[in-house]
């Protein structure tokens, strides 16, 4: 016969009040059976609940046992009863749910809202919680609250279905983010309330600040326009500076908050002095060398912290890569502070391996050819980032991403992790431009910088364009020898029409080759050197200038010529394509040596500068310059007329017509047409640019607007056109440069700023493609 135990669930009631229960008889359990089990298994049950065949059983056992089983919170409700030895649990169980709704939510995506609802145990085929459901309820209002939405309504329902299931629906209302009327700071006296407002993110109630959302108010972005504002007084010196309070009131109908600051800016400080403690491993005057500040300078938070991650970086040189240094102030009586840089070099830091990651196509060794920093040696700051920025000059990777990380089981040794995201380095294409100068380019070419992943450089294509007709096939290898030096071939055929050019009258046609050595001399210093022969022949043109048809008579038509080069660079440039930082120079010289047909030389100095304004090289600010000589040796007193160097046009002077600088062809006899441009054996130009952000675009590596001043002309000395200072042309305008899918788009608007009468001017110059 089953005898009820309801005085269990009595005594249960009592235990949890921390009363001791009357004992009832004890039993032996001969069995255990569960009742009203739907979903939860007799398994989970029999786990979670501590009670074992055979065991002697009181009422006072029983009541822990079953606070156990309600603990695993499946259970809404457990009955105990037995008949004779059987112990009989009648349980009910918690719902399941069945479905989750939810609607009005905008702000917050239902996918972040479900997140939260399954983190909390709330979702489908999960038991049905109220008091969770109403918890985050709660949290999910104050999200919008956080978000300014002071009358936002959260409202959760339950439905209950057959079967012991439930429906959670939550309706969201919410609301309108509140308007900010005024910000009002108290206390700042040093600065004007619209110094400090103008810091902020937040800003007062207007047309545009409704349309930006600057005038909604949130938390998160009062915290960051309060820590803007103790930075701005940090980095002036008001290191006593503090935010007293800031209070954030709301009218009525919660759609406009008002917010008060009140600040204590406390005095202005200035060093006293500066010293350095701790464990000096560089020098202390080396050291000094980088902490630009001196007694009596205003202190500034900003400055200290970049000083200190300055002698870091200057530690890790030395292979301290995990040398700490921090500047402590300690203000004084009279307002100024003493600053102390302790320095923690630490334990001097080994490199155990290089590794490379993401190079797919790129062989290791091809890598491991730009490094600086070598397996086991000492782990230099300075060596490790100089490695990662020649693999960024190699042009076969998108990105190049460098990591320091310790041995683990050591406090010596680290691995340096290069991870790198391959680009193309090769291309077989068909191409179409167009230039002012050239006309209509058409070109065909097969090229490949990372020869099956070698690192070689292998090409070869046509070109053809009104003006010149070409064909040519290389190969260089950057490391003939594993100490960098490099060698290349090349071949060229080229059949220019310098009528098409607007340059005077005459056809030349040239064939050749090249052998080619580079050498570096150091990181940043490349000598170049080699042998050539080209064989040259002219055809004068209808109306060719007379000094065309003069050299024809004198010299002939026909020319073989061999070549001597050598050439000197130093960069420092941070991309192959329109850098933002560092420089290049360079200085080249051509002579075609005894026994050639011709005997002259040709020499050009190029230098290029980029001087970032801003921290994100946005603006940038680029100065320019190319000065080129030539002459003849020997008994040639001067250089072919097919070598003069030409200015005017785009990537010259801008606003002048391309070639037309320079002194003019003198007509032959019975050419009533225009002198044509002519060149000059001397060449000079210059340029100032300001780069700045293009509007509306936001890739800065593959767009460039400036404004510049072009200034440049050629000067011919066989003639009497000597140097000379008031016959250099200038011209100041806009220009645009796009690297497209198709090929680099240029154009500029220039304006002439002393040309002459005879001067051929051009407001507008682009090209579009370029010739292999």
């Amino acid at each position: 016969m089953r005898r009820s135990l309801l005085a269990v669930a009595v005594g249960l009631a009592i235990t949890a009040t921390g009363i001791k229960p009357a004992l009832a008889d004890e039993f032996t359990v001969a069995d255990i059976e569960v009742e009203g089990l739907q979903r939860v298994s007799a398994g989970s049950v029999f786990s979670a609940f501590p009670v074992n065949i055979g065991e002697r059983m009181d009422e006072t056992r029983l009541a822990e046992a079953i606070k156990d089983l309600f603990r695993t919170g499946l259970f809404t409700d457990i009955q105990a009863s037995r008949d004779e030895g059987v112990l009989i649990l009648s349980v009910r169980e918690r719902p399941s749910i069945s479905s989750i709704e939810i609607e009005g939510n905008k702000n917050i995506e239902t996918e972040m809202l479900m997140d939260a609802l399954a983190g909390a145990g709330l979702e489908e085929g999960q038991v049905f919680r109220r008091a969770t459901l109403e918890k985050l309820e709660l949290e999910i209002l104050r999200s919008y609250i956080a978000q300014g939405r002071y009358n936002a309504r959260v409202k959760a329902t339950a439905e209950e279905l057959p079967r012991n299931r439930v429906a959670i629906r939550l309706d969201i209302n919410e609301g309108s983010v509140a308007a900010i009327q005024h910000i009002n700071i108290v206390g700042n006296e040093d600065f004007t309330d619209e110094e400090l407002i103008g810091l902020f993110e937040l800003r007062t109630s207007s047309w545009w600040n409704s349309l930006t959302n600057k005038d909604k108010y949130a938390r998160e972005r009062l915290s960051g326009d309060l820590e803007s504002l103790r930075s701005f007084y940090l980095d002036r010196g008001y290191l006593d500076f503090n935010v007293e309070s800031s209070q954030v009131s709301i009218s009525p109908d919660k759609q406009e908050v008002f917010i008060a600051i009140a600040v204590n800016e406390g005095p202005q400080y200035t060093i006293s002095d500066i010293r350095l403690r701790g464990e000096l491993i560089v020098g202390e005057e080396e050291l000094r060398k980088f902490i630009p500040v001196k007694e009596g300078d205003v202190f500034s938070r900003a400055q200290m912290t970049a000083i200190s991650e300055a002698l870091s970086f200057r530690l890790g040189r030395e292979g301290y890569a995990f040398a700490n240094v921090n500047a402590v102030p300690e203000p004084g009586e009279d307002n100024t502070a003493a600053v102390t840089f302790f320095v923690e070099p630490g334990k001097r830091a080994y490199v155990r391996r290089v590794n490379f990651d993401g190079n797919v196509s790129t062989k290791d060794e091809v890598l491991r050819q730009e490094m600086t920093q070598m397996e086991g040696g000492v782990a230099s700051s300075d060596r490790i980032e100089f490695s990662k920025t020649r693999l960024e000059r190699l042009g076969y990777f998108q990105t190049v991403d460098v990591e320091t990380v310790p041995v683990p089981g050591t406090d010596d040794l680290v691995d340096v992790n290069y991870s790198v995201q391959e680009q193309p380095t090769g291309s077989l294409s068909a191409s179409v431009g167009f230039s002012q100068n050239s006309g209509v380019i058409l070109g065909a070419s097969v090229s490949e910088n990372n020869f099956f992943g070698t690192g070689k450089r292998v090409s070869f294509g046509v070109n053809f364009s009104d003006s010149v007709k070409s064909a040519n096939v290389s190969y260089l290898d950057p490391y003939y020898t594993v100490d960098g030096v490099s060698r290349g071939f090349s071949l060229f055929a080229r059949e220019t029409d310098y009528e098409e050019e607007d340059i005077s009258s005459y056809l030349l046609d040239e064939y050749g080759g090249r052998v080619t050595f580079g050498y570096p001399t150091d990181s940043i210093t490349r000598l170049n050197f080699g042998a050539g022969v080209t064989q040259s022949n002219i055809k004068p043109g209808v109306f060719s200038a007379q000094e065309v048809r003069d050299f024809i008579a004198d010299e002939g038509d026909s020319f073989t010529n061999y070549f001597l080069f050598g050439s000197w660079r130093r960069s420092t440039l941070n991309r192959g394509v329109l850098p933002t930082n560092g420089y290049s120079h360079s200085l080249s010289l051509d002579v075609a040596v005894p026994g050639s047909d011709l005997t002259f030389y040709k020499a050009t100095h190029k230098t290029d500068f980029y001087f970032p304004l801003t921290d994100s090289a946005n603006w940038v600010l680029r100065a320019r310059s190319e000065i080129g000589y030539g002459d003849g040796y020997g008994d040639r007193s001067q250089m072919p007329f097919f070598e003069h160097f030409y200015s005017g046009g785009y990537g010259s002077v801008r606003g002048y017509e391309a070639n037309s600088l320079g002194n003019k062809a003198e007509r032959a006899a019975g050419d009533f047409s225009d002198p044509d441009p002519f060149g000059g054996n001397v060449l000079t130009e210059g340029g100032l640019e300001l780069i700045f952000p293009t509007p509306f675009a936001g890739d800065s590596r593959s767009m460039r607007t400036s404004f510049f001043v072009d200034a440049g002309q050629v000067f011919d000395t066989e003639r009497g056109f000597d140097p000379e200072l008031g016959e250099v042309r200038t011209s100041a305008g806009i220009s645009f440069q796009w690297i497209t899918a198709v090929g680099p788009l240029a154009f500029s608007l220039a304006k002439p700023l002393n040309d002459k009468s005879g001067d051929d001017t051009q407001v507008f110059q682009f090209s579009l493609g370029q010739t292999f």
